[in-house]
């Protein structure tokens, strides 16, 4: 029988400590969350690597990166949290020990159903799940403290810019070719200002994509 609890403080100890991230809230969330409870079954095995893992039409950001993507944005116990493309909810999972609430947000029922049930299953209640477009955000609940986005985008779409609060961080990682960089936004006098945190790659998320040019 596989101890996926090994397995976890290997992934703290072999993945996130070393890529020095050091924050205790990260690291006790990392440690606490069952990583193979949000996979599917036949990924299980697969949970800990340390790489991007499809989950079915969206990836599990690789422990590096979301590890990293996190102690940039400092997130407080005050913060409302949007996920954008939280997949099977492990994201949310990890950001719920460290904010007040999250909104989980993902634009298939049927991935965000599963997501659900996962979170219930492991006595995650402080997020919402919300079914729609990843590009449009939930305006509904916001605006947000922290926007997190799981998965690279070539250009951040102006509704979720919005969505962030005067003061709030955004997390995003934005594909430049073969290479990705994680960029921290942070918005002041309604403007997001950007600084480049650390290189990491993952498939563009529907919706934040380049607007191509007409061409005959």
């Amino acid at each position: 029988m596989t101890d996926f609890a090994a397995r976890r403080t290997m992934m703290v100890d072999t993945q996130v400590r070393p890529s020095d991230v050091t924050k205790f809230p990260i690291i006790e969330a990392m440690l606490a969350v069952p990583r193979e409870s949000f996979v599917p079954g036949a990924r299980r095995e697969a949970a800990y690597a340390g790489d991007n893992l499809d989950i079915g039409g969206r990836v599990l950001l690789e422990p590096r990166t979301l590890a990293k993507m996190l102690d940039a944005l400092d997130i407080q116990p005050h913060d409302l949290v949007l996920d954008i493309g939280c997949g099977l909810g492990y994201s949310s999972a990890v950001i719920a020990r460290m904010a007040e609430a999250v909104v989980a947000l993902e634009d298939d029922a049927d991935r965000a159903a599963q997501a659900e049930a996962r979170l219930a299953q492991e006595g995650v209640d402080t997020v919402a799940m919300v079914v729609g477009p990843l590009a449009g955000g939930a305006a509904k609940h916001g605006p947000y403290d922290v926007i997190v986005v799981e998965g690279a985008a070539e250009e951040l779409p102006e509704a979720i810019a919005a969505q962030l609060s005067e003061g709030g961080r955004i997390g995003c990682l934005f594909a430049q070719g073969a290479l990705g960089l994680c960029r921290i936004g942070r918005k002041a006098g309604g403007r997001i200002s950007w600084r480049t945190a650390f290189h990491a790659s993952a498939p563009v998320l529907p919706g934040f994509e380049r607007p191509r040019g007409f061409t005959l």
